[in-house]
C-alpha cells in the first residue's frame, strides 16, 4: 500500500507539474485549434485512470460503512454521517459530485462474501472492467447504473445490458458508433430498462407517483431553494406552458434615423441577457401570477389567493428599508413592494405606538376585467419592444403611479411582463402615455437617438397601421 501511495504521489506531481506549464505560460493560446482538441483529449485521458482509483476507493468506504452498528461504520470513525459526506470531504468536490462517486464505487465494488471470504463479482462487471480499463469515468458510470439499477426490479437480469453498453463506451457496440459519452450511454440505458422491465410502464408510475414532491426550503440570501420531482405529464404541461410565454424571436437591435418624410422603423429588442434559469423562473413567476387572477382558482379565506407585502408607511416614502412578504422570513427589498402595489390593491392600517389598530383605508387599484380586455385589444401582449410574451400573462402597469395619484384608467395602464415589469427601474427602458396611447424609448445603448415611439402588438392596430403605409406609398407613386 505504500508503494500504491508512492507512485500516486509522483504522479500527482508530475500531473501538476504539467498543468501549472501549460496553464501559467499560456501554451495553448498560440495552439492550432487541432492541438488544443489533441490536449484536451489526452488530459482526459489522464484524468479516467484516476477517476476510477476514486471510484473504487468511494465504493469501499460505502461497503465499510454499510454496518448496523453505528460505531462499527468507517463514516463514524472519521467523524463523517455519511459516505457521500466523507467523499466530498476528502476529495473536495460537491455534495452531487461526492454522491456520485459512491453510486458509481457501490454499481463496480467487488464485495467479500462474509463466511466464505470468496470475492463476488460486481453488480455490473463489464462497467468495473471499463472503469479498470480508464475507458469510462464517473459520469458514464452513473449514467448506465442509475438506470439499471434502482429503477428496475431486482429479479431482472442486466448482465447483456451491462456487457452492451460496456462495449458502446469502448465504441464495440452492434452499431459500430465511435465511443458513447455518457449522456448516449444514459439514453441507451433508458431503452435498455424498457426492454427488460417486461412489467411495463405501470410499476415505474406507481413508484413515481410515490416520489413525486416539490418542497421550498428556507429563504437565505433572498432565495428560496426549490427541489423535488414532477411527474413526465407535469413536466410536459409545464414546458408547454415555458415555450408559449418565452417562445423567444429576438434579433439584434436596429434603430434607424428616420428621415423627414418616412416612418420611425419599428423598435426591435436586443439580445435578451437572461440565462436559461433565469427565463424559467421568470416564466414560473407569470405562471403564478396569471393563475392567481384566475376566476378557476379556489378561495383562500374566503377570498381568492393574495399576496400580502407589508412595508412601513416611512421606509416606503424614504426609499430606505425593508418589505415583508407574507409566509417568507427573510426581508425583501422595497422594490418587491412596489412592484406587488402596482398591480395589487393596497391597504393602509394605521396603529397607535402601543400596535392597536386604529384605522383601516383601503384603495381600490386593481384593474378590473374589463379594462384587461381592453389593453389587451390596445397593446396585444408586452408593450417592451422584442418581448414575445402574451397579453394572457401580462400585468397591468400603472404609467403614473398610483401611489403618486395615478388613476387605474385604461389610459394610465400598459401591459408589462412579469420579467419587464419587474426590472422597468433598472433595464432602461422608459414608458409614458400621450393622449391614451403608450409610446415607448429604448436605453441608450440600444437606440443612439433617444426618441420616443408608439408601440402596439395588437394585430387590428398593426394591419390598421401597415394599410395606412401602404396607401402612402401609393399616394407618393
Amino acid at each position: 500500500m505504500e508503494d500504491l501511495l508512492d507512485r500516486l504521489g509522483e504522479l500527482g506531481a508530475q500531473l501538476r507539474a504539467v498543468a501549472g506549464a501549460v496553464l501559467s505560460a499560456g501554451v495553448l493560446r498560440g495552439a492550432s485549434e487541432a492541438e488544443i482538441v489533441a490536449v484536451m483529449d489526452a488530459a482526459a485521458s489522464a484524468i479516467r485512470p484516476l477517476e476510477g482509483v476514486v471510484i473504487e476507493a468511494a465504493g469501499q468506504v460505502h461497503e465499510r460503512s454499510d454496518n448496523p452498528g453505528l460505531s462499527d461504520r468507517m463514516t463514524t470513525r472519521f467523524g463523517c454521517r455519511t459516505p457521500r459526506e466523507l467523499v466530498e470531504r476528502v476529495t473536495r468536490v460537491s455534495g452531487r459530485r461526492a454522491g456520485d462517486y459512491v453510486a458509481a464505487g457501490r454499481a463496480i465494488v467487488e464485495k467479500v462474501a462474509p463466511t466464505s471470504g470468496v470475492t463476488l463479482p460486481a453488480p455490473f462487471p463489464a462497467m468495473r472492467a471499463a472503469v479498470t480499463g480508464s475507458v469510462v469515468g464517473v459520469d458514464a458510470v452513473v449514467a448506465v447504473t442509475g438506470v439499471l439499477g434502482p429503477a428496475l426490479p431486482a429479479w431482472v437480469k442486466r448482465g447483456a445490458a451491462d456487457t452492451e453498453l460496456s462495449a458502446s463506451a469502448r465504441g464495440e457496440g452492434v452499431d459500430g458508433a465511435p465511443p458513447a459519452t455518457a449522456d448516449q450511454l444514459k439514453l441507451q440505458a433508458q431503452v435498455w430498462a424498457m426492454y427488460l422491465d417486461q412489467d411495463g410502464a405501470e410499476p415505474r408510475e406507481a413508484r413515481a407517483n410515490r416520489k413525486r414532491g416539490i418542497t421550498l426550503g428556507k429563504c437565505h440570501d433572498g432565495l428560496v431553494p426549490v427541489r423535488g420531482n414532477v411527474l413526465p405529464e407535469v413536466a410536459a404541461q409545464w414546458q408547454l406552458l415555458e415555450a408559449a410565454i418565452l417562445n423567444p424571436k429576438l434579433r439584434g437591435p436596429r434603430f434607424l434615423d428616420p428621415d423627414g418624410e418616412s416612418e420611425p422603423a419599428d423598435i426591435e429588442a436586443g439580445a435578451d441577457t437572461r440565462t436559461s434559469p433565469q427565463k424559467r423562473h421568470d416564466a414560473f413567476a407569470t405562471i403564478l401570477s396569471a393563475a392567481a387572477r384566475s376566476s378557476e382558482m379556489p378561495t383562500l379565506g374566503g377570498a381568492a389567493p393574495t399576496l400580502v407585502v407589508s412595508v412601513d408607511a416611512d421606509d416606503l416614502q424614504t426609499g430606505r428599508g425593508f418589505a415583508h412578504v407574507d409566509g417568507i422570513t427573510e426581508p425583501v427589498s422595497l422594490s418587491v413592494a412596489r412592484h406587488v402595489a402596482c398591480c395589487g390593491n393596497v391597504q393602509r392600517v394605521f396603529q397607535n405606538k402601543k400596535g392597536r389598530i386604529i384605522a383601516i383605508d383601503i384603495a381600490d387599484r386593481v384593474f378590473n376585467r374589463y379594462q384587461r380586455r381592453a389593453l389587451q385589444v390596445r397593446d396585444g401582449a408586452c408593450i417592451i419592444p422584442g418581448c414575445t410574451v402574451p397579453a394572457i400573462w401580462c400585468e397591468i402597469h400603472h404609467v403614473d403611479e398610483a401611489a403618486n395619484g395615478g388613476p387605474t384608467h385604461t389610459d394610465n395602464g400598459v401591459l408589462l411582463c412579469w420579467h419587464h415589469h419587474r426590472t422597468l427601474d433598472t433595464g432602461g427602458w422608459q414608458i409614458r402615455m400621450n393622449n391614451g396611447v403608450p409610446e415607448v424609448r429604448a436605453p441608450g445603448w440600444r437606440e443612439p437617438y433617444l426618441q420616443w415611439r408608439a408601440v402596439t402588438k395588437s394585430p387590428a392596430m398593426l394591419r390598421r397601421k401597415h394599410a395606412a403605409r401602404m396607401r402612402a406609398v401609393v399616394a407618393r407613386t
